[in-house]
């Protein structure tokens, strides 16, 4: 049993939380008239980001207060801008930078010496025209009763502007909405996305643990034998990926247009694949008293070395979204979740301990070179985290030593 200190740390925070937030997305049915303030607000927002933005680096400028005395001014006056919106475009540019700024120093950009690295430290930010514009509750505010907004844009108070949503949809937002709202504007349809701070139900105490080992070829694996393939979802993206070719290949804006829509399709379409998967798992795990343990699979792209051909494969393949799907599911219900070490999981025997490569002959096959213990090798890795998550259990859970 290997449990790093980075794990349990992961384990512990997720423990400590009390408050989980989500996003609610509901849809708005502006008329004309609604639609043609709210594109021409978010056309002067991001306009007034993007001024304030090349002020901000020019000036190396990157505080909220700083950069709000040097710009407020001048956004109200030249873009039409009231109050709070500039105040919110100012915390956009911001909280910008300092997205920018945690990239670099987690290297997602590349080293120092890298084009993509040199590009994003040597020019500002732009935003695009129709980038997201946060809205707090001076700007925006929520009639849940007639389920509409009333939202300020550069023609003034728009009020009566309407929305439509799911029950529970409208019921997490009556109990848990809080702070800003981000309008979006995506394919000539308007969005809210709201957060909600959502109260932590008290964990469970496990009976016992479900492993969950994800893969390419199978996306989700259980201890229990469950297993979800990931073939669909493979033929699917290849069949995509012929699509965007002949698509590239005509080098046209309306093909681009259209490469757009089917990326966003795509990515939907993965999406619900993954909601599926981990709203299966977390269901049983719930119905059973269990909790969920995944393996710790942050950094592995860095880590595996790959032939050309499964590069691709590899960097499109969506475990993340599996592990964050499966971890707020899981605390949204009260269910205990962990992450575990990865190392050897689908090569150490459950039974005797015994790992070696030689142990797992071919992708799906596993076979104990010592005790002869044999079984489907996805099912022996997730057996291996459950293992784990028993024995990390007690890390995460036993009581402080007194000072």
């Amino acid at each position: 049993m290997i449990v790093t200190e980075k794990s349990i740390a992961r384990m512990a925070v997720v423990l400590r939380s009390d408050l989980m937030k989500l996003a609610v997305q509901v849809k708005l049915l502006p008329t004309p008239e609604q639609a043609s303030a709210l594109e021409a607000t978010l056309h002067a927002c991001n306009q007034a980001a993007s001024h304030a933005s090349r002020v901000a680096f020019a000036q190396r400028v990157m505080d909220r207060n700083g950069l709000q005395r040097v710009v407020y001014a001048e956004l109200k006056a030249a873009f039409g801008l009231s109050a709070q919106p500039a105040v919110r475009v100012v915390k956009k540019v911001v909280d910008a930078y300092a997205t920018l700024t945690a990239n670099l120093r987690a290297g997602k950009l590349g080293p120092p010496t890298s084009r993509r690295h040199r590009k994003a430290v040597g020019s500002p930010v732009v935003f695009r025209a129709d980038a997201a514009q946060p809205f707090d509750d001076r700007c925006l505010s929520w009639r849940y009763d007639a389920q509409a907004v009333s939202v300020w844009t550069v023609a003034g108070r728009m009020k009566g502007v309407r929305f439509v949503c799911s029950p529970d949809q409208l019921k997490m937002l009556v109990l848990h909405r809080k702070g800003e709202s981000d309008l979006v504007c995506r394919g000539g349809k308007w969005f809210l996305i709201a957060t909600c701070d959502v109260p932590d139900p008290e964990v469970r105490e496990p009976v016992d643990w479900i492993g969950v080992d994800r893969g390419i070829v199978n996306l989700a694996t259980t201890s229990d034998g469950a297993n979800y393939q990931g073939r669909g979802l493979a033929r699917y993206r290849r069949w995509q990926a012929r699509k965007r070719a002949e698509l590239q290949a005509k080098r046209t804006r309306s093909a681009t247009r259209r490469l757009a829509r089917r990326a966003q399709k795509e990515r939907r379409h993965v999406t619900h694949v993954n909601h599926r998967i981990s709203k299966e798992i977390v269901s049983v795990a719930q119905r059973t008293g269990r909790g969920i343990a995944v393996e710790e699979l942050g950094g592995i792209r860095e880590r595996v070395r790959l032939r050309r051909d499964q590069r691709n494969t590899f960097s499109s393949w969506p475990f993340r979204q599996l592990g964050l799907h499966l971890a707020y599911k899981a605390r949204k219900v009260g269910v205990a979740f962990l992450e575990v070490d990865a190392s050897h999981t689908s090569q150490r025997c459950p039974r005797c301990g015994h790992t070696e490569r030689a142990n797992r002959p071919d992708r799906d096959h596993f076979r104990c070179r010592r005790c002869g213990l044999a079984g489907p090798a996805d099912v022996v890795a997730g057996v291996n985290v459950r293992d784990r998550a028993r024995s990390a259990w007690v890390f995460v859970t036993a009581p402080a030593p007194a000072p």
